[in-house]
């Protein structure tokens, strides 16, 4: 319900911008159910790991109960007026831009960066994303609208990242990736996690709950889950493990965060 009515909200205040007329508020119904994201700016591709490439979070996700998750690691929640907000500006940041955009003539070449991802859910409840090969590195053969859209977003990590709490939850992504060579004394594989299975290419991730979720965080600390953190297996074979909180509308329906309901 409450996602029905930040939608409304959005519409209403991207129309009172405009100085448009009253919203057909029947076309911003959205369905209730578990937590969908509303706004988000995330990374995809780019020069990085087979590890950190399973695991990267969305930089910033907004939900629709004003809840914000930055980098799968802070917390805060906003105000309906605040999300409402955040959202109306999203939808006029990104409304019109195509799914992938493209740089103005005369921008120089610039590989091996990820695409900066920006969504917005639209009031008829389908999600808006668009691709922006290097923004940053870009961001004056952009439209304005693009660059506006990350720098809303990056307020909200800002904002998270000194008022917000640690994010946790009751399920963990868990990568193991091969190594060619140790260096470094492997530990034992951690008792209560399971061990990779099949064949591993590049890596293998499976989502725990339970006691892995203790096993795991107890023995990779958050601040070394992208560092090459080894461990043998009961075979003795030596993998790099790594993991990260999943996010809510990762978790299933029987999976609730702690401390939220449903």
């Amino acid at each position: 319900m409450r996602l029905r009515m930040i939608l409304l909200m959005a519409v209403t205040a991207l129309t009172a911008a405009c100085g448009g007329v009253e919203p057909d508020t029947s076309a911003a119904a959205a369905d209730d159910g578990p937590a969908k994201p509303v706004a988000l700016w995330g990374a995809e591709g780019g020069f990085v790991t087979a590890t950190m490439n399973v695991l990267r979070p969305p930089r910033v996700v907004v939900y629709g109960d004003g809840l914000v998750i930055v980098d799968a690691s802070k917390q805060m929640t906003l105000t309906d007026a605040e999300t409402g907000e955040v959202v109306a500006r999203m939808e006029k940041y990104l409304g019109g831009q195509p799914p992938t955009a493209k740089p103005k003539p005369g921008a120089p070449s610039v590989t091996d960066v990820p695409d900066t991802v920006l969504g917005v859910r639209g009031k008829d409840g389908k999600m808006l994303e668009v691709r922006v090969p290097a923004l940053e590195q870009l961001a004056a053969f952009y439209p304005k609208q693009l660059v506006d859209a990350k720098k809303l977003m990056e307020g909200l990590a800002t904002r998270a990242a000194a008022e917000g709490a640690d994010y946790a939850a009751t399920r963990v992504r868990v990568v193991a990736e091969g190594v060619e060579s140790a260096e470094g004394k492997p530990s034992p594989w951690p008792k209560g996690v399971p061990e990779p299975s099949g064949v591993v290419d590049p890596v293998w991730q499976k989502d725990v709950e339970g006691a892995a979720v203790s096993a795991i965080t107890k023995a990779v600390p958050a601040g070394r889950k992208y560092d090459r953190s080894l461990f043998r297996t009961s075979s003795g074979t030596i993998f790099t493990l790594s993991w990260r909180y999943l996010l809510p509308h990762e978790q299933s329906s029987a999976s609730p965060m702690p401390g939220r309901k449903g």
